[in-house]
C-alpha cells in the first residue's frame, strides 16, 4: 500500500480534510432540507452510523433560507449542494460550513466570483463538483464525458478560483463507472495539491454501489488517493456509512474498529454461520480498537486458521471454543458461546487501550 499523498489541508466545519487528517466519511440526506424535522432525523441516524460530514441539497429559496435554522439544529459540518441558481449559494454561505458546487451548471465567472466571495468572507471551503455527466459545454465537446474532460473541467475551474484568489477548496472528479473514476482521480492527482473527495456517482443499490464503490474507492486510497469520500447507495442512508467504513478498514486507511473473518460455506460446518455472524455483529457493542475477530463454522481448522485473530469464535457439534491469539480461552456448550466471546472481545479491547495508553 502506498502512502497518502501529501495535499493542503482545510477544514470542513470542525473536521480536518487533507493533509494527515484520518480519511472522513460523508454523507447526504435525502429529504427536502425545509423539512426541518425529517431532515434532523435523517442526519441524526448519519451521525450515529458514523458520519462526519453531510450535505443537502439545496433546491429552491425555501431550503435556503432553512439553512441557518437547520444548522443550529445539528452538530454535524454541514456542506450546502447548489446547482444553477448561484443566488442560493449566497445565502447559504452565511451559515454552512462548506458550498458545493458543479461549475459545469452554476453559470458565468461573474456567478462563480460572487459564490466565492462570499465563501471567502466567511472562511468557509468551495468544492469543485466536476461529473462526467455535467461538463461545461466546450470539455463535453472537445473531450466527451471522459478522464480528459473531467480533468481538463476541473483544472479550468480551480484555475479560475485561484484567479479569484481562492485556494480553500477541495475536488471531486465522479463518473458513474470505476474505469472512469479512477482515471480521472489517476490523472489531476500529481497536477494539483488540493485534497480529494473520492465518490461514484449514481452508482446504484446496495449491491451495486458495494461492488463498484469497494474497487474503485478501495483502489484509490490503496494508491494513496483520496482525503474524503462518500458511498453512494440507493437505499438506507445508514449502508453508506457502514460500506465506506468497511472500505476504509480494508484497504488499510482506518486503524480502528473490527474486520470480521468467517469460514466459507463447506462439507465441515458444524453451525448455521450466517444468523450466528449477524447476531455476533448485532449484539457487539462499538470497538474502537483495531480488532480482527474470526468466526469459524468447525474447531478442526480453527486453530490454525484464526491463530492470527484477536479472539476467535469455533463451533463444534454442541460446543465450540472460544480463542485469543491462538490459544484456547476454553470449551463452552454451544449457547454459551456467543456470550463467552463477546465478554472476551471486551476484556481484549480494554487490554489493547490500556497498554496502547502506557505507551503514549
Amino acid at each position: 500500500m502506498k502512502a497518502r499523498y501529501k495535499t493542503k489541508q482545510i477544514a470542513v466545519g470542525n473536521v480536518l480534510v487533507g493533509g494527515d487528517a484520518p480519511i472522513s466519511v460523508q454523507s447526504m440526506v435525502f429529504s427536502k432540507t425545509a423539512d426541518l424535522e425529517t431532515t434532523k432525523a435523517q442526519i441524526d441516524c448519519l451521525q450515529l452510523a458514523g458520519c462526519d460530514i453531510v450535505r443537502v441539497a439545496v433546491s429552491d429559496r425555501e431550503d435556503a433560507n432553512a439553512l441557518k435554522t437547520l444548522k443550529n439544529m445539528i452538530s454535524l459540518p454541514l456542506v450546502a449542494d447548489i446547482h444553477f441558481r448561484y443566488k442560493f449559494a449566497l445565502i447559504a454561505a452565511e451559515s454552512v460550513d462548506c458550498i458545493r458546487i458543479n461549475p459545469g451548471n452554476i453559470g458565468s465567472k461573474e456567478k462563480i466570483k460572487a459564490v466565492v466571495d462570499a465563501c471567502k468572507e466567511r472562511g468557509i471551503p468551495i468544492r469543485i463538483g466536476v461529473n462526467a455527466g455535467s461538463l461545461e459545454r466546450q470539455f463535453e465537446e472537445k473531450y466527451g464525458a471522459t478522464p480528459k474532460g473531467m480533468v481538463e473541467s476541473a483544472l479550468y475551474n480551480i484555475k479560475l478560483l485561484e484567479d479569484f484568489g481562492f485556494t480553500n477548496l477541495k475536488v471531486s472528479l465522479k463518473a458513474s463507472d470505476v474505469e472512469r473514476t479512477m482515471a480521472a482521480y489517476r490523472m489531476l492527482r500529481p497536477l494539483v495539491e488540493y485534497p480529494f473527495h473520492l465518490g461514484v456517482t449514481e452508482a446504484g443499490d446496495l449491491e451495486s454501489s458495494m461492488i463498484k464503490s469497494s474497487m474503485a474507492l478501495g483502489g484509490l486510497l490503496m494508491e494513496g488517493i483520496g482525503d474524503t469520500m462518500r458511498v453512494s447507495i440507493t437505499g438506507e442512508l445508514e449502508k453508506e456509512i457502514e460500506v465506506a467504513r468497511e472500505i476504509l478498514r480494508f484497504s488499510g486507511r482506518q486503524k480502528e474498529g473490527i474486520t470480521y473473518i468467517s469460514c466459507p460455506t463447506c462439507g465441515r460446518l458444524q453451525a448455521d454461520l450466517v444468523p450466528i455472524l449477524k447476531e455476533i455483529k448485532e449484539r457487539m457493542p462499538k470497538i474502537i480498537a483495531p480488532m480482527q475477530l474470526s468466526v469459524m463454522g468447525c474447531a478442526v481448522n480453527a486453530l490454525g486458521e484464526a491463530k492470527h485473530a484477536d479472539v476467535a469464535i469455533a463451533f463444534g457439534n454442541g460446543d465450540g471454543l472460544v480463542i485469543k491469539k491462538g490459544e484456547i480461552v476454553g470449551k463452552y456448550k454451544q449457547e454459551e458461546l456467543i456470550d463467552v466471546f463477546i465478554k472476551e472481545v471486551i476484556k481484549t479491547e480494554q487490554e489493547m487501550l490500556q497498554t496502547q495508553k502506557k505507551g503514549e
